[in-house]
């Protein structure tokens, strides 16, 4: 099988079995996606969804989170993972927004980093989702799956290297739903210890799967 045919094959059973992909993450505009995915950071969008209710009831606005205290929105954060970053990131982020950008979430990467909180991770999901850019967000689902699938090298050993090689394959107007079906795919499906191959409509094309076989 050539890689064309492999992308192929994973994208023919996507668009089949997960037609609708999207991000997990409650939102209503850009700044709550940007808030959402900065809190998202090593932590469940399970329990990022169940804590932003209280904070955009509390800070609705760029323009109100920029005037917030840390003490004011530490306890909003609190059961998050690594609260005291994200809390000095949500306020400094949106102090940079209403400094530099007009209180507005600007729409390319290279903004985007700028803001404290946002690596390549962040700001690539947030163009893709909110713009439909052709940008793809490598997280450890994203990165496990693709390796496991070999839709990218064993030396792509970086999300950069694995996002340049997975947008060299995905057509472009498809690059922004593929992250999704390849992140829902590894939080349900491609488990990191346990992968449920036996409902797993890609095995006969998996690597993982056939070495997995070979040496039980």
């Amino acid at each position: 099988m050539t890689k064309k045919e492999r992308y192929q094959f994973v994208i023919d059973y996507f668009e089949k079995h997960m037609p609708v992909a999207e991000t997990e993450l409650t939102y209503d505009n850009p700044f709550e996606l940007l808030v959402a995915v900065i809190l998202s950071a090593q932590c469940t969008d399970k329990r990022v969804n169940m804590t932003t209710p209280d904070i955009f009831k509390r800070y609705p606005t760029v323009q109100k989170m920029s005037k917030a205290t840390f003490d004011d929105l530490f306890p909003l954060i609190k059961s998050i993972s690594y609260p005291n970053n994200k809390t000095k990131h949500l306020i400094g982020m949106s102090q940079m927004l209403m400094e530099q950008f007009n209180g507005e979430v600007p729409m390319t990467v290279e903004e985007l980093i700028k803001l404290p909180g946002v690596g390549r991770k962040t700001a690539n999901v947030i163009t893709s989702v909110i713009d439909a850019q052709p940008n793809m967000a490598v997280d450890t689902h994203v990165f496990r799956v693709s390796k496991r699938l070999a839709l990218v090298s064993e030396k792509a050993s970086t999300p950069l290297a694995v996002e340049k090689e997975l947008i060299k394959y995905i057509p472009k107007e498809l690059i922004h739903k593929a992250h999704h079906w390849l992140i829902l795919h590894g939080r349900y499906t491609c488990l990191a210890r346990n992968p449920k191959c036996g409902e797993c409509g890609l095995k006969e094309i998996c690597k993982y799967y056939q070495k997995e076989r070979t040496s039980s």
